[in-house]
Formats: structure tokens, sequence, C-alpha cells
């Protein structure tokens, strides 16, 4: 595990998820907030992206030592967005502390110990690195679900694989 692979590994995960929010968004706010399925994490595209938003602020404020107060089982972690306009800007602004709190890490930090509490109130303790890694992969789960969403309301979205992350950039011109 490296600082240099833990960036690129957000820089997909930022890649992956605004290509479904465009989708989400192409479609509107009313598509957006229509019930799905109760079989999802969340029962609308936009409930989803919220949760998938929500995560990535918890952990960027676990990381800085400010650990929000949450109630476990609540999707949104206490947030209140309504329209996607509000949550694609506040999740621009997230992207943008999150990478420069990235920037700021050097190796030694990825084995640094990180220490918490679950919403049951049990501790944990776990390496920063591998709790770095776990955000873009445990959105994975929550981008499958989001494309199987999309599929049963209007086709199949694009992919959003890592190898299609470096396709897209590859043709962009950017370092391979």
């Amino acid at each position: 595990m490296s600082v240099e692979l833990i960036r690129e590994y957000w820089a997909y995960h930022h890649w992956a998820n605004r290509r479904l929010f465009d989708v989400v968004a192409a479609l509107g706010e009313a598509a957006a907030g229509r019930e799905i399925g109760a079989q999802f994490s969340e029962s609308s595209l936009r409930a989803m992206l919220v949760h998938m938003y929500g995560a990535d602020w918890f952990w960027l404020e676990t990381w800085r030592g400010r650990p929000p107060a949450i109630v476990r089982g609540d999707p949104t972690y206490g947030l209140v967005i309504r329209t996607l306009a509000e949550l694609r800007k506040q999740w621009d602004d997230l992207e943008g502390e999150q990478l420069g709190y990235l920037a700021e890490l050097g190796e030694v930090d990825l084995w640094r110990s990180l220490d918490g509490q679950t919403p049951e109130g049990r501790t944990f303790s776990r390496p920063l690195g591998m709790l770095l890694l776990h955000v873009p992969t445990h959105a994975a789960h929550h981008r499958s679900e989001l494309a199987t969403m999309l599929t049963m309301t209007s086709g199949s979205p694009p992919d959003t694989g890592i190898n299609s992350y470096y396709r897209e950039k590859s043709a962009k011109g950017a370092p391979k």
C-alpha cells in the first residue's frame, strides 16, 4: 500500500461516483426522487447518492478526529439535502477537502492506528490506510445498486469499472 496508490484509487472513486451522478441528474429531480424499491440500501436514486456522499463526509470527519454523532439506521447521516444541485455543490466541495486531506498524507500515516467508536458504542482500531481503501471499496457496492436501479428505470448506465476510468483518462491524454 502506498500513498500514491490511495490517491489514485480516490481519483477513480470520484470519477465513478460522478459518472453515475451525471446519469441520474440527466433524468431530472422527479425521476431521482421516485421510489424504486425497498430491496436496495436506499429506495430512490437521490437517496442512494445522498447516502454515498454522507459516507464520504462521515469518514473524512472521522479521519480528521471529528467523528460526527450519527444514529444507526439514518441513511443520510443526519444531512438534509433536497435537490441534486444542492448535493452536487456539497459533493464537489467535499471532494476538494478529501483531495486536500490525501495530499497531506505521508507513507507512515497509512499504518497509523485510527481509533473510533461505532454508533452502537463499540470501539475499533484500524490502520488509517485500510480505512482509506474501505470507503471507495464499499462505495462500489452502492454504485452497483445505483446501476441496477438505473437499469430498472432508464436502461443500462455507463461502465464504472477501473479499466474504463483508465481508458477515459488515456483518451484525454493524461498519464497512463
